[in-house]
């Protein structure tokens, strides 16, 4: 009994310095005393959108409020003040709040002209990630860092906590499925905030032509990649609480597919289904939703599949890997329609060989192991840049 006493009190005790520690994350943005000093008598460019906050205030407000010179708002995905459906293209405007000049990062171009950097002498990126490939800040970052390497203008990258930065999981990324989606060598889930995959982009020689941009992480504080963080503000409008961010990193995939992951719903990325599917006793009907969805697929029709709202999240997150068990399944529920894959789903793979053994009913185990080579490398590499102690 006393045995059984000590253990009790000892798991209570972890427990609670484990929510402790979470209370007391600061992200980089936070500790202005790291970076304000680095922008004094300067013109900075600002990369923020919703997620970039200060508190409860934006970075860019945050940053005027102290006096200090912003001279232009850079924006990617989903835009700057209020979150944009995904996929829209967003065009060049300005701030209704500050007057600020907005460049949107997403559209015709994705990447900062000289122009738009010209007369700027810092910029500060701070974008909420989600450490999965597909999730395209990261491509952002990525364009950021070139434009400012080519142009000579240093950047800060402000560290936020990856809610997913606790495993390493899929498979990695091929040169020849590189797109905006996935640029760089990297596996599904890699394990690292947006800082350390800054790092590792920038001292790789990943980067467009090798340029080497003048990067400087201002670090979280109580943070390691152990720690489970909350995200205070969604990090895209269709990510709409922690499940749909455990979940995203295996239901992305069925973009790739004739599948609907509840675009249109009040629960995206935490269901599946499609119009063909067996009747499971659950359905949806996807209907436009503004600032989500406005035509998502399967507009009004009704969508029989899979509920995952009341999946364990975070027996899930515990598990550390994809869910490849949904994606199988739907395949062969759908009666191994041919056309069940897109030609976008290997850019979301990453590679060729995860379509072809799918269709082909290799089992899960075997396409893990098919994955491991490749994955051994990155984590070396992986290893070099990372800032906060490993899980």
């Amino acid at each position: 009994m006393r045995i059984l006493k000590t253990i009790l009190l000892t798991l209570h005790c972890s427990l609670l310095i484990s929510l402790i520690a979470l209370s007391q994350v600061r992200t980089g943005a936070e500790c202005t005393g790291k970076y304000f000093p680095l922008l004094k008598n300067k013109s900075i460019g600002v990369v923020a959108n919703p997620s970039s906050l200060v508190g409860k205030r934006n970075l860019v407000d945050t940053l005027l409020a102290a006096g200090i010179s912003v001279s232009k708002i850079f924006c990617p995905e989903h835009g700057f003040r209020n979150f944009e459906e995904a996929g829209q293209s967003l065009k060049n405007g300005q701030d209704s709040l500050t007057g600020l000049p907005i460049i949107s990062l997403y559209g015709k171009r994705k990447k900062p002209e000289p122009a738009d950097l010209k007369s700027i002498d810092l910029v500060l990126f701070d974008l909420q990630d989600v450490g999965v490939r597909f999730f395209t800040y990261t491509s952002t970052l990525a364009y950021v860092m070139e434009a400012c390497a080519e142009n000579n203008v240093p950047l800060i990258v402000l560290d936020r906590p990856d809610p997913n930065g606790y495993y390493i999981d899929g498979p990695v990324l091929q040169p020849d499925c590189a797109s905006f989606v996935g640029l760089f060598p990297v596996p599904v889930v890699y394990g690292m905030t947006i800082g350390e995959f800054a790092k590792m982009v920038n001292e790789e020689g990943w980067l467009k032509n090798g340029v080497i941009c003048d990067l400087e992480v201002i670090p979280l504080q109580n943070y390691d990649h152990t720690t489970r963080y909350k995200l205070p503000v969604n990090p895209s409008p269709n990510l709409q609480n922690m499940n749909a961010v455990y979940l995203y990193p295996s239901l992305c995939l069925f973009e790739g597919t004739i599948v609907s992951v509840g675009r249109g719903t009040d629960f995206p990325f935490q269901a599946y289904g499609h119009p063909a599917y067996p009747q499971s006793g659950f359905s949806f009907v996807p209907q436009p939703v503004k600032g989500a969805s406005l035509n998502p697929p399967y507009k009004g029709e009704k969508c029989f599949g899979v509920d995952l709202r009341k999946h364990d999240k975070e027996q899930f997150a515990d598990n550390g890997k994809l869910n490849l068990s949904w994606l199988t399944d739907a395949f062969h529920q759908l009666k191994n329609d041919p056309k069940f894959f897109t030609d976008f789903f290997d850019l979301l793979a990453g590679n060729h060989e995860l379509r072809s053994q799918i269709i082909n009913g290799v089992p899960e185990n075997e396409i893990r192991i098919s994955w491991v080579p490749e994955l051994d490398v990155f984590k070396k590499i992986r290893k070099k840049y990372l800032i906060y102690t490993d899980f």
